[in-house]
């Protein structure tokens, strides 16, 4: 059952790139990663209640249970760093085409064994090790595409913001699995989109508002709402998958990375993104990759 909510979650985050691309384009950053939080945390904030003044939901997959201190001291943890990761995704998502952004997100599962590797000591087999190659190959090939587009992946700051996201999202992925054997799912989803937007102001208040007349003005887009909607449906399957005992997070972290489908299809149709035959190429040697990665894993 928990492949089942993996895919669903792979599905919809594949939607938010595509909506999260499209609230960003010739607009100002933060205060669309705000209203983001915003709307997200708004979206929980029912459950919160229901769960502490009735029973109504009790039972089911939607109940937020009343957690202590020290639990919510590890929520607001998890709200940094996923956080600290979409700001640098966000910035390098509005300056560079979701044709690569989403290849090098897809990665993301080989940044999670790695660092298992040179943290926790870990061994990689020979399948692991093939979808590491296979994605360090598909990385320096989507680098000859970029530059057909005037972006140079030692030089480009974006894909280096690109790159650092996916990094603290491999952090996050590890520390979800271990938030999933010890929470509730809809606890933590609740809490952390809730501490984002607390998290956020400052970032509002004292990097945009003072300089915002010098840079992208803010405009809306209902696609902005978007981006919460399928973001927050997609995190409440992914946490739900995790919650299982014998989830394992290295296969819901490749199968979730199968959202580049979808943004990358999208890209090419509704953004009509450049030297998308290339790019192909490099998103089919991730997807291989992903592939030896599941045998490995098993």
């Amino acid at each position: 059952m928990w492949l089942l909510f993996a895919f669903l979650s792979a599905a919809l985050l594949g939607f938010y790139d595509v909506f999260k691309k499209q609230s960003l384009q010739n607009n100002a950053v933060l205060p669309v990663l705000f209203l983001n939080t915003l709307f997200s945390s708004a979206l929980f904030v029912p459950f919160i209640l229901a769960g502490r003044f009735t029973t109504i939901l009790s039972g089911t997959p939607f109940h937020v249970p009343s957690v202590g201190a020290e639990t919510h001291l590890f929520i607001l943890l998890k709200s940094f760093i996923v956080l600290s990761s979409w700001i640098f995704g966000y910035f390098g998502m509005k300056h560079l085409p979701l044709t690569i952004v989403g290849p090098i997100n897809a990665t993301r599962p080989v940044m999670v064994l790695v660092g298992a590797m040179l943290l926790f000591g870990e061994r990689l087999n020979g399948y692991q090790w093939t979808g590491v190659a296979l994605a360090v190959v598909s990385f320096l090939m989507l680098s000859r595409s970029g530059k057909k587009e005037g972006i140079d992946f030692k030089h480009d700051r974006w894909i280096y913001f690109i790159v650092l996201a996916a990094l603290i999202g491999a952090v996050s992925g590890l520390y979800d699995k271990f938030l999933m054997q010890r929470f509730a799912p809809m606890a933590v989803q609740a809490w952390y989109n809730l501490y984002q937007v607390f998290l956020m102001c400052p970032v509002l208040l004292g990097l945009w508002l003072p300089g915002r007349d010098r840079h992208t003005p803010f405009r809306w887009s209902w696609s902005i709402v978007l981006i919460s909607l399928f973001l927050s449906a997609a995190d409440f399957a992914y946490f739900y998958a995790l919650s299982y005992p014998d989830a394992m997070i290295s296969i819901v972290s490749m199968i979730r990375r199968g959202s580049v489908l979808v943004s990358f299809l999208f890209g090419a149709w509704c953004f009509h993104e450049k030297n998308l035959r290339s790019k192909a190429v490099d998103l089919v040697l991730v997807l291989i990759g992903m592939f030896f990665l599941f045998l490995g894993s098993r």
